[in-house]
């Protein structure tokens, strides 16, 4: 595709072309797990390059491949791995780039499984780990040192929607001679140009936003072509962490329409977060579209689209998970459940203390810059694709 292409236009064409073998215009979707070839070829994942057949589908899938390049066209970047899970993606970035006796400076509040992983797995094979709240630059620069190998961020962070300044953080990173990973899940590809603020490594869970419709898992990984390659010989063919292609050309479907989603989702999740502002059970309201977010200047210069994800509080963690209950009882149309960025409005409670006990693990000053915009406890609510004035009158019934 021509680099000059609107997102809409690549999202329906990048990565496609017409089935040479029957012209079919939709891509067809190849589940075989090996193919033949017309000549003799090296059995060695290290004998491949751009130019290779297909051989196996751990090493390389025609559906695989043609999602790649829609995902790495969408992010701006030369290529993209696809991989299993949004966890894959991350642990191939993890465990492709740093090594026993290797620095990595990680958010200090992330995806759940990434921090759980940066605590509780990374140190036990000799990686140093420095958690740490970079929505201030200057906290990155006290924590980098010689040996500091990735920065991995997240923005907006999951669940608080707290922003990172990547342009700032990006700065640092390559003074210091590290590379720069980061989840943008809650963003999508058309929330953030995060290659063009200087990321080397754009993780989405495409599970998410870009599969959009809650039924394929699936995790992307894009950048420059070298990091490509390296990740998709470590991490891809030997941890053996790939995307089926039948979850592939899912997802793949989703993504073609993933600008006119992100849209709507952004459209109707600050119709929503304006009517929560005025209700008398709602405490405070977290999102990036709204003038009171803390960080609004930020997302405005930063984030192309707001999204479509709200945090909520309604006062004491006691009143929270009464609510919770009330949610499950009481709601027709959004589901009481995890996960977010599918066309169905998702929300979930989730309780400040229990989160700081176990994934989090934050005391002191970090812990308190989490409640600065947690409190007790938020609502984390996913705004799908439903007419705003019924996901409102849904909460309603619910909020009372």
């Amino acid at each position: 595709m021509r680099n000059h292409q609107g997102p809409q236009t690549l999202a329906i064409h990048a990565g496609e072309s017409p089935d040479p073998g029957t012209g079919a215009s939709s891509p067809p979707l190849h589940m075989s797990s090996t193919f033949c070839v017309d000549a003799p070829a090296g059995f060695s994942a290290h004998d491949l390059g751009s130019e290779s057949p297909f051989l196996y589908a751990r090493w390389s899938n025609p559906t695989v491949d043609m999602f790649e390049r829609k995902i790495a066209a969408l992010d701006g970047a030369d290529a993209c791995l696809a991989t299993a899970s949004g966890m894959a993606a991350a642990s191939a970035i993890f465990f492709t780039f740093l090594s026993a006796g290797d620095h990595v400076v990680v958010s200090d509040v992330s995806y759940a499984g990434v921090a759980e992983l940066a605590r509780e797995t990374l140190p036990r094979l000799g990686i140093q780990v420095s958690l740490v709240d970079l929505s201030d630059p200057q906290n990155l620069a006290n924590a980098l040192r010689p040996n500091t190998k990735l920065v991995h961020a997240e923005t907006p962070v999951n669940p608080i929607t707290r922003l990172t300044d990547l342009s700032a953080i990006a700065a640092l990173t390559h003074q210091a001679g590290a590379l720069l990973s980061c989840d943008c899940t809650f963003a999508s590809p058309m929330g953030q140009r995060a290659t063009a603020l200087g990321v080397d490594l754009v993780m989405h869970s495409a599970t998410k936003y870009i599969g959009g419709h809650g039924d394929a898992l699936g995790g992307t990984i894009s950048g420059r072509a070298a990091l490509i390659k390296q990740l998709r010989v470590e991490a891809g063919i030997h941890h053996g962490g790939i995307l089926s292609p039948f979850n592939a050309w899912l997802i793949a479907r989703g993504a073609a329409t993933l600008p006119l989603r992100m849209r709507a989702h952004q459209s109707g999740a600050l119709e929503v977060a304006r009517w929560l502002e005025t209700h008398p059970a709602v405490t405070r309201v977290l999102y990036p579209g709204l003038p009171s977010h803390p960080q609004y200047d930020l997302a405005q210069r930063q984030m192309l689209n707001s999204s479509g994800m709200i945090a909520f509080q309604v006062g004491s963690a006691e009143q929270g998970r009464a609510l919770a209950q009330t949610m499950i009882e009481k709601l027709d149309m959004v589901h009481y459940a995890v996960s977010l960025g599918h066309h169905r409005s998702l929300i979930f409670w989730m309780e400040t203390a229990a989160l700081l006990a176990s994934s989090f693990r934050l005391e002191g000053a970090q812990a308190e810059g989490y409640r600065a915009f947690a409190g007790d406890g938020i609502f984390r609510l996913s705004v799908g694709l439903e007419d705003p004035p019924d996901i409102i009158a849904d909460l309603g019934r619910a909020l009372g």
